[in-house]
């Protein structure tokens, strides 16, 4: 099916759940117009390329699940082709459970995050580690000082519901606000004062009284 998502995500438990609680024919609403499915395209390969960290989930070998935030300067996080994605792993407080976690089970799960415009993002794959000195799989990461580059074979992704997702900027996206808003502030004092040195003038129309 175009969600490849469903395929991964809804389990006979999780579908039976859904008739439990009256989303039972939920599955029945993911037309092929929905946005998800296992192949990138350039949307996703944008919005990808422009996060600067994501949440980053991996499972133990014995079951546990572990979610870390993985974070770098933007860019850091490259899509290689419709189905790959590739980060440089930074070094972090050095306990490794992401990188053990995926010894024992290659499986991941990313949600990217654009808080300031409500997005999103869901990615399911597969991911693969190769040391530092090893190829850089994108040019853009060569000059990123990693201790590993993780490779993903994406099997599904899906656009989620932005419906409760808060919006929260960086101190560099406020100071972009802010600034645009400082120059239409500006703008419009000048516009102002242009109005009031005009209306002040001798020779202008004053306003008749009734």
């Amino acid at each position: 099916m175009a969600i490849a998502f469903a395929d991964i995500a809804f389990t006979p438990s999780v579908l039976r759940t859904q008739e439990q609680n009256g989303s039972g024919r939920y599955a029945g609403f993911l037309s092929e117009t929905r946005s998800g499915g296992d192949r990138l395209d350039e949307d996703e390969r944008a919005f990808i390329q422009a996060r600067d960290g994501f949440y980053q989930a991996t499972v133990s070998g014995t079951g546990w699940p572990y979610v870390q935030f993985r974070g770098g300067p933007a860019g850091f996080i490259r899509v290689l082709d419709d189905q790959t994605i590739a980060y440089a792993d930074l070094r972090g407080n050095r306990q490794y459970i992401s990188a053990g976690n995926l010894s024992d089970n290659d499986r991941i799960s990313l949600i990217l995050m654009d808080y300031p415009n409500a997005r999103r993002l869901k990615i399911w794959g597969r991911a693969m580690l190769t040391d530092i000195d090893q190829e850089t799989p994108d040019p853009a990461l060569a000059g990123v000082p990693a201790e590993r580059w993780v490779r993903i074979s994406v099997k599904a992704f899906d656009w989620n519901c932005p419906r409760h997702i808060p919006r929260r900027f960086t101190s560099e996206e406020a100071g972009n606000e802010i600034a645009a808003l400082s120059r239409e502030n500006a703008a419009l004092r000048a516009e102002t004062n242009a109005l009031r040195r005009t209306l002040l003038r001798p020779d202008s129309p004053q306003p008749q009284g009734r």
